[in-house]
């Protein structure tokens, strides 16, 4: 009887080794995602970093444009990224309260494969797939 509970709790949450091992795979992730955020944030600071200080005026508007369209891309970009860095702390705070993997809707378990691929995911793909009915 003992042995079927235990069976039965370990349905409902991913083990400690394997909480560890997705944190290893987070903090790898989150490391590269800050270091991308921080290279957009300095490209967005010091905009005429690769710029040609010699441009004649003639391609001054044709610049200007330009300039302004990646100055807005890179910025949706940097909020984006942000965003992902949000999800990932977050994903670290399930896991040290031992909710990662719970899908928030079915409260069933994500799917390992999912986790892997996708790690700050909240829903299984079970209830992704509802979303979008």
């Amino acid at each position: 009887m003992a042995k079927k509970k235990i069976e039965e709790k370990e349905k409902t949450r991913y083990s400690d080794k394997d909480l560890q091992e997705f944190k290893k795979l987070i903090l790898g992730k989150l490391e590269i995602a800050k270091d991308e955020f921080s290279k957009m944030q300095k490209s967005l600071q010091n905009p005429n970093e690769n710029g040609d200080g010699n441009t004649s005026n003639q391609y001054l508007t044709l610049d200007d444009g330009a300039s302004t369209f990646e100055k807005e891309n890179l910025n949706q970009l940097a909020a984006r990224q942000k965003k992902f860095i949000d999800n990932l702390e977050n994903a670290l705070i399930r896991i040290e309260n031992k909710t990662y993997g719970i899908c928030r809707v079915t409260g069933k378990l994500i799917q390992k494969e999912r986790l892997m691929a996708v790690p700050h995911a909240t829903l299984s793909m079970e209830a992704k797939l509802k979303q979008y009915k």
